[in-house]
């Protein structure tokens, strides 16, 4: 089977300079699947004078001030399902019509036209978001397949794999069909970005499974490293961190780069605290932390990022954070505000 949308859609940007519509817009129908809720968001724990050393911030567009404070009514949207006849996935792109999503930039300069697989009914669990950076893949993604795997085939792109994913699909129970081209007669979506109930459930039992396959006992905590992995937050003492955490503390240390999956999460589970430079190698940890567990991020000046505050506040946990000090090409942090900042959180 073939179809032309990729070229029509090429063509309607460049000549017509026509934006292509929402898949959403495009649903023969929709559904609620868990509801919208309201909430104030906790203060974060940290030390005075922390956010007058921050200079910088990413996926935000303001300071992280009143964020960090607390108090803010906010309003988690709801998660819903969309129905969509006669769609395509074409070379990491969704098309319905006039209406596209890409969920991973295209392969070739020149789109493929034919797929190799037609579905009655599938269902696209992974996001743009997902195929590009393993931390959404886990904490977006894997909690968006249960919704998928209920509604049909569960359906992802089919670009490579990074290490850890193989070992995570197993044991979260998740079998997707990883596809280039493939013809849907039925075609269901979700919009599930809101922090709502419904995705805290389906959180706590991906954690359940994966504690599950072992027998976890409290520790005080464990410290992922980050090294030079992903995008550099190059934090010069972050061995000396983690070693002056493990012998005044107790805690483990994980370098998730250099372990498999059954050693992560052997590592991990039982941590009363999760420490570590802000990235999503720290979801590793957050995936199996205990409701009223603690997650502190060492962050550097010139980039705060506040985005695992909102997953802490859902599940129950406690988020702080330490800003440090920038040095040439990195950022240095004072092992004494760590552990006062350990002390701040909860017993």
């Amino acid at each position: 089977m073939w179809s032309p949308l990729p070229i029509v859609h090429i063509l309607r940007k460049r000549l017509m300079r026509a934006e292509p519509g929402s898949l959403e817009s495009a649903a023969l129908r929709s559904w609620e699947i868990a509801p919208a809720e309201a909430a104030i968001t906790k203060p974060a724990y940290f030390l005075p004078n922390q956010l007058e050393r921050v200079t910088g911030w990413a996926f935000a567009d303001e300071h992280p001030r009143r964020e960090m404070e607390g108090g803010i009514e906010t309003v988690h949207g709801p998660t819903r399902g969309f129905l969509l006849e006669d769609a395509w996935l074409i070379d990491g792109v969704l098309y319905k019509d006039q209406a596209c999503s890409h969920l991973q930039p295209r392969s070739r300069r020149v789109p493929k036209l034919n797929v190799e697989v037609e579905l009655d009914r599938g269902a696209v669990y992974c996001t743009a978001g997902g195929n590009k950076w393993f931390g959404d893949w886990l904490m977006v993604d894997c909690l968006t397949y249960p919704l998928a795997s209920a509604e049909g085939v569960p359906v992802t792109t089919d670009q490579p794999v990074t290490v850890h994913i193989p070992g995570y699909e197993s044991w979260l129970d998740m079998r997707p069909s990883r596809l280039a081209g493939v013809h849907f007669r039925e075609l269901v979506i979700f919009n599930d970005r809101g922090q709502n109930r419904g995705k805290h459930e389906r959180f706590r039992a991906n954690r359940d499974k994966l504690i599950s396959h072992l027998d976890a006992k409290p520790h005080p905590g464990v410290f992922i490293l980050r090294g030079h992995t992903g995008e550099l937050r190059l934090l010069h003492n972050e061995l000396e961190l983690a070693q002056h955490l493990r012998e005044r503390r107790g805690f483990r240390i994980l370098d998730p780069e250099n372990a498999d999956v059954p050693t992560i999460v052997a590592t991990c589970a039982g941590a009363r605290a999760v420490v570590g430079i802000e990235g999503s190698h720290l979801l590793h940890g957050i995936l199996v932390l205990s409701e009223g567990g603690a997650l502190l991020t060492l962050q550097p000046p010139g980039r705060f990022v506040r985005v695992f505050k909102y997953q802490a506040d859902r599940e129950g946990q406690h988020f702080g954070f330490v800003v440090g000090h920038a040095v040439e090409d990195g950022f240095v942090i004072d092992p004494e505000e760590v552990e006062r900042t350990l002390d701040l959180f909860p017993a």
